[in-house]
């Protein structure tokens, strides 16, 4: 009896050692095989891709180790809150969002992938939503949005805009205020009473004086007018007032001035040496005059020149003469004068322009009160002109249009993170503004910056026009954004 007590005893703990090293390894056998796995819980959301955990451009659209062993690390959609989860933590349910199509350049160039990727600067791709493929309007998420810097403005309504033609000049004495002394008669300079250039003279102010030379009468050069003369003291002793007044007419012609007249009258005799006197008050620009030279009739003794106002002859681009009119303000700098501003005013433009440099000369006067702008100064104009015609415009911000020089669009506002280029027709730019002709309302909002980078969004899509089904390039061109 107690043999088989102990067999019976003996049988029960092997038993239950088999039973127990067979669930032993059944489970190692599940973990190893991981068929016995617990279901997935329908409310975990389902990874978009795996990523190397190390963080390097790899990526798999299914689970995968690297060569170390070390599992992929899944990456969520945007919003889920998966990626970060701890083990055994309950996974939060994605926002509601449409699945991703592709995976766009980043930089706008024709190029898709279908996995995530970076471009050779390291850059990520970004995801293209399912509806945003076909429509013309950009959508930019809001943490883009900040990245990039964009702001907005109003299309608003301005009075005539103004711009500013600027030119370069120089000065030159009034063509009006400009006085030569000559002499109608041959002569020597016998001694001068100005011998300096640039000495200010007043009006009848002695300027030289000088021999009367006898003409060659054997040759027939010129009048004798020491003749005139003596006609003038014989009308003077014959008290004939019509004599006289036409003796006097006569030398006066001949150039003898007032005071050689006086002279006559007052000795009764002809004179060979007279005084030359300044026709006007000014400066003396020129002074070929030397004592002892020898002139003939009409050499230039003195070049006198009222500078009092003078004019500033500027060349302007041919594009803005159109713009030029009489009468138009003008602001001035000089070189000399480095900080200070002169004015004055457009009171001739010409009627050529320069094959060689395509620019018209304006000329402009200015007042000279202290002297202090001379003769080929070099100046700086700037002239404001009307940019628009009359009445009101419709303007945006200079940096709202994209110009590709045959082509302007501007971005506008459609919605939170929604935008839409728009081909416009502009008119003239000024004040920081550019007239839109056509294309906007009031009241809409444009891009001012970052719009080049937003511009990638359409870029894509214009590519994208010629690979779908009855697409092709001259789709793109019509529909793409300007490069």
């Amino acid at each position: 009896m107690n043999d088989i007590r102990l067999w019976s005893a003996g049988a029960l703990v092997a038993l239950m050692m088999a039973a127990g090293g067979g669930y032993l390894l059944g489970r190692n056998h599940e973990d190893a095989t991981g068929s016995a796995a617990a279901p997935r819980d329908a409310s975990t959301p389902k990874p978009l891709y795996y990523q190397d955990p190390g963080g390097k451009p790899i990526y798999s659209p299914t689970p995968k180790k690297t060569p170390e062993g070390r599992d992929f690390k899944p990456v969520y959609a945007e919003g889920s809150g998966s990626s970060g989860n701890q083990p055994g933590s309950a996974p939060q349910l994605p926002e509601r969002r449409t699945a991703i199509l592709y995976y766009r350049n980043p930089m706008g160039l024709p190029d898709i992938s279908h996995v995530p990727k970076k471009d050779p600067m390291g850059m990520d791709y970004i995801p293209v939503h399912e509806g945003e493929e076909d429509t013309g309007v950009v959508q930019v998420s809001p943490a883009r949005l900040q990245m990039l810097g964009v702001t907005t403005a109003p299309v608003t309504q301005r009075s005539a805009l103004a711009r500013t033609v600027r030119a370069t000049g120089v000065i030159q004495p009034d063509e009006s205020k400009l006085a030569a002394v000559t002499t109608k008669f041959d002569g020597v300079v016998e001694k001068l009473f100005v011998s300096t250039t640039g000495a200010e003279v007043r009006k009848g102010q002695p300027l030289a004086r000088v021999w009367i030379q006898t003409p060659d009468t054997m040759m027939q050069i010129g009048p004798d007018v020491i003749t005139r003369q003596i006609d003038y003291v014989i009308a003077l002793q014959d008290k004939n007032p019509t004599a006289i007044a036409q003796a006097a007419h006569v030398l006066l012609e001949y150039g003898m001035p007032e005071s050689a007249l006086a002279e006559i009258r007052n000795t009764g005799r002809a004179t060979r040496s007279i005084t030359i006197t300044a026709p006007r008050s000014g400066v003396v620009l020129e002074k070929p005059a030397i004592e002892g030279m020898h002139f003939n009739t009409g050499d230039p003794l003195f070049k006198i020149a009222d500078l009092s106002i003078v004019w500033l002859l500027a060349d302007v681009q041919e594009q803005d003469l159109g713009s030029i009119s009489l009468g138009q303000p003008a602001q001035v700098s000089f070189v000399a004068f480095p900080g200070r501003m002169f004015t004055g005013k457009v009171n001739f433009i010409y009627p050529t322009v320069m094959a060689s440099t395509r620019t018209g000369r304006v000329r402009i006067a200015m007042a000279n009160p202290y002297g202090l702008l001379r003769e080929l100064m070099y100046a700086t104009v700037m002239i404001e002109v009307p940019a628009t015609g009359g009445g009101r415009a419709l303007v945006v911000p200079d940096s709202a249009v994209i110009d590709s020089g045959t082509r302007q669009v501007v971005l506008v506002v459609k919605g939170p993170g929604q935008f839409e280029p728009r081909t416009v027709k502009v008119g003239g730019r000024g004040d920081g503004y550019t007239q839109v002709l056509s294309g906007l309302k009031p009241g809409e909002r444009v891009v001012t910056s970052a719009n080049f980078l937003i511009d990638a969004e359409s870029n894509l899509r214009a590519a994208l026009q010629a690979f779908a089904p009855g697409g092709t390039k001259e789709d793109a061109a019509q529909g793409g954004m300007p490069q």
